[in-house]
């Protein structure tokens, strides 16, 4: 009858539990889940993330903190707002600020400029049907404002499948307006695409054979193609 008792005690003694996540070496685990962590992560977050406890896990964040601190690293570990994360210190502010501005204080050229205009009027619209209205290959320039956030993809042509572009609004805040009705009125000056098939036949109809027999409407000495843009400083 005891041996029963003593049984049913221990059943109703709460038991613990197993952690869900395998248990890794812990400050190691730490700092890879907050090499990835975009805000700060609360060491109970962080406990169930590495399958240890918290109390353990404080303890080693506070170790390795102090550890950044004494090897003179470029980052720290900090708690903030409840949670814990990497930050870059404050004396390499300016060489972070370099690197993360590069190239966005350069003042855009000329031929992207203009490939920015045709897109702000004439969006959505293709590079192909960009590259017609500017009369060059506009590929390297449509890349340099992809990157610098100008233009963004605006789903693909139902007729031919090519991918269509327009502005985004950082194009309207670098600008100062707060949509596109604000543009000044210069889009009845862009040429249509009838207009454009319109001389490009005439190009080809008056253009000499090539040395090949086929007719071309781009000169020998022209292929009509951008050179990679090149970035001047200031914006």
């Amino acid at each position: 009858m005891s041996e029963q008792v003593t049984e049913q005690q221990q059943d109703d003694e709460p038991r613990e539990e197993t952690l869900a996540v395998r248990r890794a070496e812990l400050r190691p685990a730490l700092e890879a889940v907050l090499m990835v962590a975009d805000e700060p992560l609360a060491p109970a977050s962080l406990a169930s993330a590495v399958g240890h406890p918290v109390d353990a896990v404080v303890a080693a964040l506070t170790d390795l903190a102090a550890d950044y601190t004494e090897q003179g690293r470029g980052f720290e570990l900090r708690s903030v707002a409840g949670g814990w994360r990497y930050y870059t210190r404050e004396e390499y502010a300016a060489v972070v600020e370099g690197f993360v501005l590069e190239g966005q204080q350069a003042r855009l050229t000329q031929a992207a400029l203009e490939t920015l205009a045709v897109v702000a009027y004439k969006q959505p619209v293709s590079r192909a049907r960009v590259s017609a209205i500017r009369g060059v290959n506009v590929d390297g320039v449509m890349r340099t404002l992809l990157t610098r956030g100008l233009v963004e993809e605006a789903g693909q042509d139902a007729e031919t499948g090519a991918n269509l572009y327009r502005t985004t609004g950082y194009f309207l805040e670098r600008i100062g307006v707060t949509s596109l009705d604000d543009l000044p009125e210069l889009a009845p000056y862009l040429p249509e695409m009838d207009d454009l098939e319109d001389e490009l036949s005439e190009m080809v109809a008056s253009a000499p054979p090539s040395p090949t027999g086929q007719t071309s409407a781009v000169p020998d000495d022209a292929s009509g193609e951008e050179a990679p843009a090149q970035e001047d400083t200031g914006e």
